[in-house]
């Protein structure tokens, strides 16, 4: 029995080293051997929607020297996408529920784009600070808004995918702590409804992986 509702997301269960963040690595045994030996079915979709990917980041950079933009985005939507995944199976480690992780990810790249964008394209970076057409009196404001919603990107990325991962777990942990009270057909319904916010959660888990991917794309253009 748990001690409290948010215990599933505790990653302590040893005082010397914990194995939960270990699930991290997990996606490695999950790809398919044949990717890398004999092409199959599983290897030629997993192919194409890579390279769907790679054209659609590729539209959103929007930069004319771009050969290998692309890569990072799509092994961050890959990373993203696997480890969401994993934290549907029971009894492992859900690790893109903590700030931790979704902060490592998301600052390093925020921070990348700045110095980058600063340093090469400072002009073009001022720019990005004033709205064309804004009038003269906002601004000193505008250039403060726009400068705040800046720095809290890496936040706000950060805060997206923890906070949907951590909804419907915390949603499926509540409905399933009630089973046992249930009589035979109320748990029948609850099992039913467990299976569909499952089926929801697996959506969750490659929309955010999307989501964050694109957003980190977009930050990327507007530094180029």
């Amino acid at each position: 029995m748990m001690a409290n509702l948010f215990s599933s997301f505790d990653p302590a269960t040893s005082k010397l080293f914990s194995l939960n963040w270990l699930s991290i690595l997990l996606f490695i045994f999950v790809s398919p051997p044949s990717f890398w030996l004999i092409p199959s079915r599983w290897s030629f979709s997993w192919i194409s929607m890579l390279l769907s990917l790679h054209k659609e980041f590729k539209i959103l950079i929007k930069a004319k020297n771009s050969k290998g933009t692309t890569l990072i985005f799509v092994s961050l939507f890959t990373f993203i996408l696997m480890n969401n995944f994993l934290g549907l199976f029971p009894y492992i480690f859900t690790v893109s529920s903590h700030m931790s992780f979704t902060l490592a990810l998301s600052l390093p790249l925020w921070l990348s784009f700045m110095l980058f964008g600063w340093i090469k394209n400072t002009n073009h970076m001022f720019a990005h600070l004033v709205p064309q057409g804004a009038p003269s009196a906002l601004l000193p404001f505008l250039v403060l808004v726009e400068t705040i919603s800046n720095i809290i990107r890496p936040g706000t990325l950060a805060i997206r995918l923890t906070a949907n991962m951590i909804a419907g777990h915390l949603l499926l942990t509540l409905l399933g702590s009630s089973g046992p009270s249930l009589n035979f057909w109320m748990s029948s319904i609850l099992i039913m409804a467990q299976i569909l916010l499952l089926v929801l959660e697996t959506a969750v888990s490659m929309i955010q992986a999307y989501v964050f991917s694109v957003l980190a794309t977009l930050y990327s253009s507007e530094s180029t």
